[in-house]
């Protein structure tokens, strides 16, 4: 068998079929992803891959990144201001030794995929996959907005702050009908959670000017948000996205909560408790807006950031020195949260990511326990980040199905920087196809294609349309 053949992740012939005669015709919705609207919009050709594969300035794929940091690659061919060849060469020497992770298996997708390069990637073959790449980048086709448009994406998500402006999103949204496909803003609020920044202060400030609403309290605040709220929404905001990277469920009084925000403004010391009890009540009152507006929540925990400290200070936040958290107790408290909002019928649509596959199971069972209103709202959302690998995707596959209606999963994002990670939705649908395809062999699900070559429409693309309204009219 060759490397990433036709049939390559699929081992019997229900997959194969799944797959080739269903999953792979579907569009994408890529509903979480980091990709930058003003790239998007200025639509410029990159200079090399170099710069659109491993880093351009401070902006790059952190996966890559850390790998190269494990092979001893010195930090100027990784993130500083080596030569972009020398980087490339350093990349398909880390490539050469990734057999068994999944950027072997994506890396060489994405050439397959989008420059047509069937060879191996090595330092031996780089030289002229460099060439050939390179030559490619400069026409048309390898535009941003052409990537996007041969990927068959007909949506995709960004995550933005509730102070962004949200220029370029406006821009894109006059030229929908030319492009394509959406690009809408998805709302990541983690500034005005993390009091504890130096900088939370001046980030209230800056949310005020934006929004038009002075915040002095607690409950300003959350009017700055609902004016944000409706912004997002006119510019076809449907989602939010929390970073839980901890939580402990703590309730607190409007008083207390104002003492909190002034305490955080003039940067005193605030005790754990303090903080539990404003990440509560900012986050209960995040998901009644949420509820307000329909859209849907996404929340992203138990992570450890930045843990190294001089890094972190040399190049900021999303440099690759992020790991799996291990709150052991985050989601029983997250339960509690779930528990206190459906006392008043505010929980939203939501999706559940954990970066501790610990936690998977605590979740996707306790989701069960607010299932209402006439639609699966709850979810177990996909293999996030270090577990967006083929084990982690069947686990949490298995794990879906087992606990709760698998047929209602909204299936893969990308949760990339790059243009050139679309094929991620290809490597998921592989392993969904497969998956369905063992339980039809050893006699668990039926021998029947029209059923459940359904299922997989659906989990591809279908359910996201129906999930988050992104092509209903206005």
């Amino acid at each position: 068998m060759t490397l990433l053949n036709d049939d390559f992740l699929l081992t019997t012939p229900m997959a194969k079929k799944l797959f080739h005669d269903h999953a792979s015709k579907m569009p994408i919705i890529d509903y979480h992803c980091h990709l930058d609207p003003k790239e998007i919009y200025e639509n410029r050709n990159y200079k090399n891959i170099t710069r659109i594969w491993v880093n351009d300035g401070s902006v790059g794929d952190h996966y890559k990144w850390r790998l190269m940091r494990a092979n001893g690659v010195p930090e100027k061919l990784i993130t500083g201001d080596g030569d972009d060849y020398d980087k490339f060469i350093a990349w398909a020497g880390t490539i050469e030794k990734s057999l068994g992770n999944p950027l072997y298996e994506w890396t060489h997708l994405e050439l397959k995929r989008f420059f047509g390069i069937d060879d191996i990637f090595n330092k031996k073959s780089a030289p002229a996959i460099w060439e050939k790449a390179n030559k490619l980048l400069q026409t048309d086709d390898f535009k941003p907005r052409n990537l996007i448009k041969r990927s068959n994406v007909k949506a995709l998500c960004t995550t933005d702050d509730p102070a962004s402006d949200l220029k370029y999103h406006k821009l894109l949204k006059e030229e929908e009908d030319q492009n394509g496909f959406k690009v809408l803003p998805a709302m990541r609020p983690d500034k005005a959670l993390h009091l504890t920044d130096d900088t939370y202060g001046e980030y209230l400030d800056q949310l005020s000017d934006v929004s038009g609403v002075k915040i002095s309290s607690f409950k300003t605040l959350m009017s700055a948000m609902r004016q944000r709220f409706e912004y997002f929404s006119s510019m076809g905001g449907k989602l939010s996205d929390h970073g839980l990277n901890f939580f402990r469920f703590a309730k607190a009084t409007d008083a207390e909560l104002d003492r909190i925000v002034e305490k955080a403004r003039s940067n005193k010391a605030l005790t754990d408790h303090e903080i539990d009890q404003y990440q509560t009540m900012l986050i209960e009152s995040l998901m009644k807006l949420n509820k307000e507006f329909n859209w849907t929540m996404q929340f992203h925990m138990n992570v450890i950031r930045n843990a190294n400290k001089p890094m972190f200070k040399q190049f900021g936040a999303d440099g690759g020195f992020d790991s799996m958290g291990t709150q052991p107790d985050i989601a029983q408290e997250f339960m509690k949260l779930l528990i206190d909002m459906q006392t008043e019928n505010e929980i939203p649509r939501a999706i559940f990511y954990s970066l501790n596959q610990n936690d998977w199971l605590q979740l996707a069972t306790g989701m069960g326990d607010f299932q209402q209103d006439g639609v699966q709202k709850l979810q177990l959302g996909c293999a996030w980040w270090f577990n967006d690998t083929f084990d982690g995707m069947k686990k949490q596959l298995t794990m879906m199905a087992e606990q709760s209606l698998l047929p209602n999963f909204v299936g893969m994002l990308t949760d990339s920087r790059s243009f050139l990670s679309y094929p991620r939705h290809e490597y998921f649908r592989r392993v969904l196809c497969n998956v369905i395809g063992e339980w039809v062999q050893r006699g668990q699900a039926p021998d029947d294609e029209d059923y459940l070559g359904q299922i997989v429409e659906d989990i591809a693309y279908n359910n996201a349309y129906h999930q988050f309204h992104f092509f209903d009219k206005d």
